[in-house]
């Protein structure tokens, strides 16, 4: 990947320290507050409030910002239908259905709700799943691309060093340093887009400067691409509904009234960030309609368009938006190891020597989670590749046993929930892998995710349907998933 040249004065490159410096110094002083129990170091003690439970979801789950930038400048506004509609939907979706039972339920996790439902060995393969789904890989590999920017640090230090120092504060403080920091990092990635949107408009004009160069194809809601194309990415959008992030805030709010409302606000701060950065990718279209590699559209529009010092804010909103998403998803994959695996092999142990490993293995699994994130970035660098190819994977093995599992009318017997797990997931796995040996042609033209997820609502409606015929035969009624596991 060849980068592109860009300059920043002494007092943006100052400013741009400053960030990581507060960063750092959020997370750790977040340290003290922190008290020793576990649950304290894993969800914040269940206490946030509603203004701190919006700003870390929504800085969250706004993470790729580079391949935001890269989508709009290919294909204009399309970027809001494909990485916006379903996104605010199947939010509302889990803000309506699902926010309270999470918090209710006092699941602080996907696998630990699964446990609940279905015991132990479909918990851990969860756990599994859940791990892969949330690496951080894809943010690793765009901060790392960001400071090789900046700085000029070859990437692989560069992921390195992000990495590294993102762990420092999660592993000495827990969910609180990650909530703290995102709370920060929610005010700069507003005030960075908004800047660099204000300034493109101040610098080119408005909308009849985008009318006039932008591809007109660029102002309708498909970009040119096919209904298909579009379709695929609304399955894709299914990740919200299995995504760890939102149900770990939802178990951390401080009720679920807190949980459903923050979902709900949230949507109303994504749908404005997604103006801010549609309308910067139009303008880097507009601008620049000639770069040779568009996932650097944002930095060649800060640097046709902004000054010293409104291009370092820029820049460290581009960074807190990673960054933000970055923590989240290390802390969450390192819980999944101390919390959902070790948790679960150490049951029937005294409390004190079991919850003493979790939070030791917690720590540990920070590393575990980074080590492979950057693993995988370097192995495979391309974000866009990094999102389908997990999400393809691991959504059809999670969505249907986890939506299940909250409600006792759509429940499933645990040997069925871990059938339709293990078989969605290796199923679109397999086909995935297949395709990808033929050069990116599927079997029989068909996309990976919908076999696996056939399968899995398949095996669902085998469950059921025998259930009901079950039900009939003895002449009463299964009115919970405890009477039928």
């Amino acid at each position: 990947m060849q980068m592109p040249v860009v300059h920043f004065s002494a007092i943006d490159i100052l400013l741009i320290l400053l960030y990581f410096a507060g960063v750092m110094w959020v997370g750790f002083r977040a340290r003290r507050h922190h008290k020793s129990s576990t649950e304290e170091y894993l969800l914040a003690g269940r206490s946030l409030t509603l203004p701190v439970f919006v700003a870390t979801l929504v800085s969250t789950w706004y993470g790729g910002i580079l391949g935001v930038g890269e989508y709009s400048y290919r294909y204009g506004i399309s970027n809001w239908v494909v990485f916006g509609i379903p996104y605010y939907f199947f939010a509302r979706i889990v803000a309506l259905f699902l926010a309270r039972k999470a918090r209710e339920g006092n699941a602080g996790s996907v696998p630990e709700q699964l446990y609940r439902t279905y015991g132990r060995p479909t918990s851990l393969l969860g756990a599994l799943l859940t791990f892969v789904l949330v690496t951080p890989a894809a943010y690793v590999l765009m901060l790392g691309v960001l400071v090789e920017l900046i700085f000029g640090i070859d990437l692989v230090p560069a992921v390195l060093l992000s990495t590294f120092a993102t762990i420092c504060y999660l592993y000495a403080g827990g969910f609180r340093s990650d909530v703290h920091a995102n709370v920060l990092e929610f005010v700069l990635m507003f005030l960075g887009f908004a800047v660099v949107v204000v300034f493109a408009y101040s610098h080119f004009g408005g909308i009849e400067y985008l009318r006039s160069h932008l591809p007109a194809l660029h102002l309708t809601w498909h970009g040119g691409n096919s209904m298909q194309f579009i379709l695929v990415w609304f399955f894709i959008a299914l990740w919200t509904l299995v995504d760890p992030a939102f149900y770990q805030r939802c178990a951390a709010a401080k009720d679920g009234r807190t949980a459903k409302r923050g979902i709900l606000i949230s949507i109303i701060f994504w749908l404005v960030f997604d103006f801010l950065t549609s309308a910067a990718g139009l303008y880097a279209r507009a601008a620049l309609p000639d770069l040779r590699e568009p996932m650097f559209s944002y930095p060649m529009l800060a640097e046709a368009a902004l000054p010293a010092v409104a291009k370092s804010i820029f820049y460290i909103g581009m960074l807190a938006t990673i960054m933000s998403t970055l923590s989240s998803l290390t802390f969450i994959g390192g819980t999944t190891i101390g919390n959902d695996v070790v948790g679960r092999l150490m049951e029937g142990r005294e409390a004190a020597e079991k919850n003493l490993a979790m939070r030791r293995w917690s720590q540990y699994g920070l590393v575990i989670t980074g080590v492979f994130a950057v693993l995988l970035a370097i192995l495979i660098p391309s974000v866009v590749k990094l999102w389908y190819s997990i999400g393809t994977a691991i959504i059809p093995g999670l969505l249907v046993p986890l939506m299940a599992s909250y409600f006792p009318a759509l429940g499933m017997r645990s040997r069925f929930a871990f059938a339709a797990m293990l078989g969605g997931w290796l199923i679109s796995s397999a086909w995935m892998v297949n395709g990808q040996m033929q050069g990116g042609v599927y079997f029989l033209g068909i996309e990976p995710m919908y076999p696996g997820l056939i399968f899995s609502i398949a095996v669902w409606g085998i469950d059921r349907a025998s259930m009901m015929m079950f039900d009939r035969k003895n002449g009463r009624q299964i009115s919970s998933i405890d009477a039928i596991v």
